[in-house]
């Protein structure tokens, strides 16, 4: 009978070493050069084949990667035209984004458990099979409200590409390299949120709402299909995990437990909603408060997004393997905590009337501060939790979301006309992220166990 588990993969074995030519026993020098050339050749072939893989790899997890960003921000610039198109008020309309980012919050918690029972194959096809079905049903939605549930639908089959594409880098890669990839990761998640609004308003020159979300719908065909073909299964069966729900929770339970884990994910968790007080309230402050033009906020948001990869690039081609992970993620928000501080401060008038030049100056140095924090802190919790990679990604990813979620709406609890409310939430988010690292992470008491040990 046939073992059930996810689709076999393609043999990934090592190349067989090729044999020696076939030569006279008195040419044995002669002999030894065809070797040595054939195992030269043999060896260079490996790798060849190893930097393409490792190349596929990249682009398929960083799509995997992109598809939060897209289906929430390529979706923006209809929301005008959905609210008439639907008879629906703002308000409502709104619950379309709601609906998608809670369903990626909570998937995550779903899908991760399965993909340590199951690999990571099976619940990402199923999960990505998922998305493109409630992705085309959200294109002929002819009511608010299955707009509405549906999106809750694609945010929670869009979870899978999330949270196991962070569980294969922790089956892939170790320390130094983990990191590495994440910043590369960031590369593209980086750049798919300017990208998607542009998408979306490129798309509704040509048609309505309703084709952005058919070429959503192509882009998760076009990924499921790549998953099928190209990404291998990167959990063996002796690693996974049996038991159900209970086992799933009784695993978060221990890696809760863990406090440093814990610690690790809280400080991402907050770094992450002072990026998301930005995305909520930078549009008013800089266009509103500081009277900017759209094109110049669209300026200065892709401006900082390039501050972001740019910094998570340094992180992991140059200071990775050079800097103690630890040390990297401590400068990092240290910066954030400092330029908070200072966008407090001329928020609330301390310097008097600054302008824009600052404010968009500490907005930079925050974001940028970013491309140090975020892939360290996930780098330095998979690290320990190598046995439950998918639970551990779950546990990341959804702390994120839900502190980023409860975070945005404050930003705004003051109305339109003041960025103080902003600035705060950044801090008061800054500040906790380094509570965390210091009380709960304790590098240094880590770093004393690892040279004495």
């Amino acid at each position: 009978m046939p073992q059930s588990g996810p689709p076999s993969a393609p043999d990934h074995s090592p190349i067989p070493e090729a044999a020696p030519l076939a030569v006279p026993s008195s040419s044995s020098s002669s002999s030894a050069s065809a070797s040595v050339s054939s195992s030269v050749s043999v060896s260079s072939s490996e790798q060849g084949r190893a930097r393409r893989a490792g190349l596929l790899v990249t682009f398929i997890l960083g799509g995997l990667n992109a598809v939060p960003p897209l289906s929430m921000d390529m979706y923006l610039p209809a929301l005008p035209e959905v609210t008439g198109a639907l008879h629906s008020p703002a308000a409502t309309v709104q619950l379309t984004l709601t609906a998608c980012l809670a369903g990626m919050a909570l998937g995550q918690l779903v899908v991760g458990p399965m993909s340590d029972k199951w690999g990571r194959r099976r619940p990402l096809l199923i999960g990505m099979v998922i998305y493109v079905v409630a992705t085309a049903i959200c294109a002929f939605a002819p009511t608010i409200e299955l707009l509405i549930a549906f999106r809750l639908l694609q945010g929670l089959a869009g979870a899978a590409g999330i949270v196991i594409s962070r569980a294969i880098v922790r089956d892939l890669y170790d320390g130094a390299e983990m990191a590495r990839f994440f910043s590369t990761l960031m590369l593209i998640s980086g750049v798919a949120p300017v990208a998607a609004p542009l998408i979306g308003g490129q798309i509704l020159r040509l048609t309505d709402w309703r084709g952005v979300f058919v070429v959503l719908t192509g882009v998760g065909v076009l990924l499921t299909a790549v998953v099928w073909r190209r990404l291998h299964e990167t959990l063996p069966p002796e690693r996974r995990h049996g038991g159900g729900v209970g086992q799933a929770l009784r695993t978060m339970r221990g890696l809760l437990a863990d406090r440093v884990f814990t610690g690790y994910m809280l400080a991402g968790s907050f770094a992450f909603a002072a990026l998301f007080a930005y995305v909520s309230g930078s549009a008013f402050v800089v266009q509103e408060i500081y009277g900017a033009s759209p094109q110049t906020f669209s300026l200065l948001f892709g401006l900082n997004s390039i501050g972001l990869v740019a910094v998570g690039q340094l992180n992991g081609k140059v200071l990775a393997g050079r800097v103690n992970l630890d040390v990297a993620l401590a400068v990092g928000l240290a910066a954030i905590t400092l330029s908070a501080v200072a966008l407090c401060l001329m928020a609330a008038g301390v310097f008097g009337d600054t302008g824009l030049v600052p404010m968009a100056a500490g907005l930079f140095v925050l974001m940028s501060a970013m491309g140090l924090a975020m892939p360290n802190t996930n780098t330095q919790a998979l690290m320990r939790t190598k046995h439950a990679a998918g639970s551990a990604s779950a546990l990341l990813g959804t702390s994120s979301f839900l502190v980023g979620a409860i975070a945005s709406p404050l930003v705004g609890i003051a109305g339109e006309h003041t960025a103080v409310p902003m600035t705060v939430v950044q801090l008061v988010c800054a500040l906790a992220a380094v509570g965390c690292f210091v009380g709960l992470c304790r590098p240094w008491q880590q770093r004393k166990t690892g040279s004495t040990g």
